[in-house]
C-alpha cells in the first residue's frame, strides 16, 4: 500500500510539473506569476483590481502650451479712408477680422472637442480604459513609441494605427485571453501635440504647438489671422512641395462652411497670401464692412457679404465712390436692380442711402392728429393730405356743448423744435448779461459786495428755473370767444388738438395780497378780479402786470400803455375771460432778482410757455 501511495505522489508531481512548464511557454513567465500570486481573498472577496502602471519617462502626451491673446492687427490704409468716408463713430474693419482676431483662449484653438470615430492612435496620445466585472480597473496610458500600451496582469497591446472607432475592440479581444466575465470601453484622453508653421500676411507668422485635431483656421487664429495686408480668401496649406489646398475663410463666414477646413498634420504650412482687391460698403446695409473680391465678383456679391440692406435703405440706387475717379467725378449712382451685375474696381466704396433721412413734401401724404377733450369721439386720427383744423374736428365728431373753442390748445412739433431753439438762444443771452453787468459793477463796502454776491446767486437760481421750462409748441389761433369753428389751416403730421371745457374761474398770481384762482362772475374786470385777491402789493410792479389768456395770447399793461388806474382802455378796465390768468409781477429792484431780469417775464409768454411756466417760475 505504501509503495503505491508512493507512486501515485510522483505522478501527479510529475503531472503538475508539466502543466507548469506548458503555461510558462503559452503566457510567459510574467504573466504566470501575475497569476498564481494574487492572494486568495481576490477569489473570494470581490473583482481583481487592476493597478495604474506608472507612466513611461517621455511618453506622456504633448500638451500645447498656453499663448496670450493675439492683439488684433492695425487697420490698413484703406480702412481708414473708408471709415472717414462713411463718418461713423462705430469701427468699421475688414470682413472676418472679429473672428480671427477676437478673445483666444490658448488651448490651440481647437473647433473640435469630440475625437472622430476615424482618427488613428499613434504613439504619444493618451488611451484611457475602464473595466467592470470581474475585473475592477480604470486606467489611464500613453501610447510609447512602438506603438503600444501595457495593460496590468494583461500585457502589452498594439493600438498604433487603430481607429478610434475600433479601439474598444482591440483591447477587449487582448483582455479576453486572461479574464472572463467583464465589460470594457476605451478612449482616446489628451492628444498629441504636433507643430505647424504659419507663414506668409498674418500678423504673427512663425511655428505653433497644436493639438493633433487642429484645422487651417485653428493655426491661422493662433498666429493673430491675415494682417491688414493679408488675405482672407487665399490661404494655402502645403504638405511638403505639394499644395494640398486653398482654402476661402469667407466659406466659413458667410456660409458656415468648413468643408476646406483641412486637419493639420506636423509639419504643415499654412501660408496666407497678399490681399486682393478690396471695396467698401456703408450707408444702411447691415454690416458696413471692408470686403475682399475675387476676380467676378459684383455689386451684388458685394452686398450679399454685407447682410443686405437694411429695412429703412433706398433700394433702387447706389452711390459707388471710385478711387481711380477721385480727380474727376469722383462719384457715380446707379440705379438698382437693373447694375446688380456690374463689375468693381479696388477702392470703390459703395453707399446705401437712408430713406427716413429724407425731408418729404408733405403735400401728397396722409397726416396723422391726435384730437382730445370736448369732442364726440376723442382719439387719434389718420387724415387725407390737404386737411385742415376744421376737417379733423368734423372727424372727431364735432364739438360737445360743453367745449370752449376759444380756449383750444393747438400744439406742432415743428413749432415746438423752433421755439426751443429760440428760447435757448434767449436764456444764453440773459445769462451773458447778468456776467457781463456783475463784472463790471463795482463796490465801496462790503455791504454793497454782499448785496452784489446775493444778486449773483438770484441770478442763477433764475436761469436754472427758467431752463427747467420747456416750450410745447403751441400756436395761437386767434380766435374770438364767441367762435365755433377753426380756422382753415392745414394740418401737419404729429399735431395736436385739444378743446377744453369752458372754465368757471380765473387765476390771480404774483404780488397780490392772496394768490389764487377766483370764480368767474357775469361783467367782472380785470380789475375786479385784481381786487378779490386784495390788489397788488406794495412791492409790486403794477406797470408790467400782464394777462394770459386760454388761447395762449398775452395781455399786457404796457402793451396798452396804461397804468392801472387809467383811461377806459387801461388794462384794469379790460374785460376778463374765463380762463384768464393775471399775473403782476414783483419790483425787481426791491425783490432778489436783478434789474437786468426785469424782461424775463416776456421770454415766457413770447415763446408760447402760458400760464404753467408761470406758476412753475413762482414756485421755485
Amino acid at each position: 500500500m505504501l509503495g503505491a501511495r508512493l507512486r501515485t505522489e510522483t505522478l501527479l508531481h510529475r503531472t503538475a510539473s508539466g502543466f507548469a512548464v506548458f503555461l510558462l511557454t503559452v503566457f510567459g513567465t510574467a504573466d504566470l506569476m501575475a497569476q498564481t500570486s494574487a492572494p486568495a481573498a481576490e477569489d473570494t472577496q470581490g473583482p481583481i483590481r487592476l493597478r495604474q502602471p506608472a507612466p513611461a519617462v517621455g511618453l506622456t502626451p504633448q500638451t500645447v502650451a498656453p499663448q496670450r491673446p493675439v492683439e488684433p492687427a492695425n487697420p490698413g490704409e484703406f480702412e481708414v479712408f473708408v471709415q472717414r468716408a462713411a463718418s461713423s463713430t462705430l469701427p468699421i474693419k475688414r470682413l472676418g477680422a472679429e473672428l480671427v482676431t477676437g478673445e483666444f483662449d490658448g488651448l490651440g484653438g481647437d473647433l473640435s472637442p469630440l475625437v472622430p470615430a476615424d482618427y488613428v492612435i499613434a504613439p504619444g496620445d493618451e488611451v484611457l480604459v475602464t473595466i467592470w466585472g470581474s475585473v475592477d480597473a480604470d486606467l489611464r496610458m500613453s501610447v510609447d513609441r512602438a506603438g503600444r500600451i501595457t495593460l496590468p496582469r494583461v500585457g502589452t497591446v498594439q493600438v498604433a494605427g487603430v481607429r478610434h472607432a475600433d479601439l474598444p475592440a482591440v483591447i477587449e479581444r487582448r483582455v479576453a485571453q486572461v479574464f472572463r466575465s467583464f465589460q470594457l470601453s476605451a478612449t482616446v484622453g489628451q492628444i498629441r501635440g504636433i507643430r505647424v508653421f504659419v507663414t506668409g500676411f498674418v500678423s504673427k507668422p512663425g511655428t505653433y504647438s497644436v493639438n493633433n485635431l487642429s484645422t487651417v483656421v485653428s493655426a491661422l487664429m493662433r498666429a493673430g489671422g491675415p494682417s491688414a495686408a493679408g488675405s482672407f480668401r487665399h490661404i494655402e496649406l502645403r504638405r511638403g512641395a505639394t499644395k494640398l489646398a486653398t482654402f476661402d475663410l469667407y466659406d466659413l463666414l458667410l456660409k458656415g462652411d468648413r468643408s476646406g477646413d483641412q486637419i493639420l498634420q506636423a509639419g504643415d504650412v499654412v501660408h496666407v497670401g497678399p490681399v486682393g482687391a478690396q471695396v467698401g460698403v456703408i450707408g444702411s446695409v447691415n454690416k458696413q464692412a471692408v470686403v475682399e473680391l475675387k476676380p467676378g465678383e459684383t455689386v451684388a456679391d458685394v452686398l450679399r457679404m454685407a447682410g443686405g440692406f437694411t429695412a429703412v435703405a433706398d433700394r433702387t440706387r447706389l452711390l459707388i465712390e471710385r478711387l481711380q475717379d477721385r480727380p474727376g467725378e469722383r462719384a457715380v449712382e446707379v440705379k438698382l436692380p437693373e447694375n446688380m451685375s456690374a463689375a468693381l474696381s479696388h477702392g470703390d466704396i459703395l453707399r446705401a442711402f437712408n430713406v427716413t433721412t429724407s425731408v418729404l413734401s408733405t403735400q401728397f401724404q396722409n397726416k396723422r392728429v391726435r384730437i382730445d377733450g370736448e369732442v364726440r369721439r376723442p382719439g387719434e386720427y389718420l387724415l387725407p393730405a390737404n386737411s385742415t383744423l376744421q376737417d379733423a374736428l368734423k372727424a372727431a365728431g364735432g364739438l360737445t356743448p360743453a367745449a370752449y373753442l376759444f380756449g383750444t390748445e393747438f400744439s406742432r412739433e415743428s413749432v415746438r423744435s423752433i421755439q426751443q431753439e429760440n428760447y435757448d438762444r434767449a436764456l444764453r443771452d440773459l445769462e451773458t448779461e447778468f456776467t457781463r453787468n456783475a463784472a463790471t459793477q463795482k463796490t465801496n463796502s462790503s455791504e454793497q459786495a454782499a448785496a452784489l454776491a446775493a444778486s449773483g446767486t438770484a441770478n442763477a437760481r433764475l436761469i436754472e428755473r427758467l431752463r427747467a421750462v420747456r416750450p410745447t409748441g403751441r400756436v395761437v389761433l386767434a380766435l374770438s370767444p364767441e367762435s365755433r369753428d377753426l380756422p382753415e389751416m392745414a394740418v401737419e403730421d404729429g399735431d395736436r388738438l385739444y378743446v377744453p371745457a369752458r372754465p368757471t374761474t380765473v387765476g390771480v398770481f404774483g404780488s397780490v395780497f392772496n394768490a389764487g384762482s377766483y370764480l368767474l362772475r357775469d361783467g367782472a374786470t380785470i380789475g375786479s378780479m385784481m381786487r378779490l385777491a386784495g390788489g397788488p402789493t406794495k412791492g409790486a410792479d403794477s406797470d408790467s402786470a400782464f394777462v394770459v389768456r386760454l388761447d395762449g395770447s398775452v395781455l399786457s399793461a404796457r402793451q396798452m400803455n396804461s397804468g392801472w388806474f387809467g383811461s377806459r382802455q387801461s388794462l384794469i378796465d379790460s374785460a376778463v375771460l374765463p380762463g384768464d390768468t393775471i399775473f403782476v409781477p414783483e419790483e425787481l429792484n426791491k425783490t432778489s432778482f436783478a434789474q437786468e431780469a426785469k424782461e424775463w417775464t416776456q421770454i415766457l409768454y413770447q415763446f408760447g410757455l402760458g400760464a404753467a411756466a408761470l406758476k412753475t417760475i413762482r414756485g421755485n
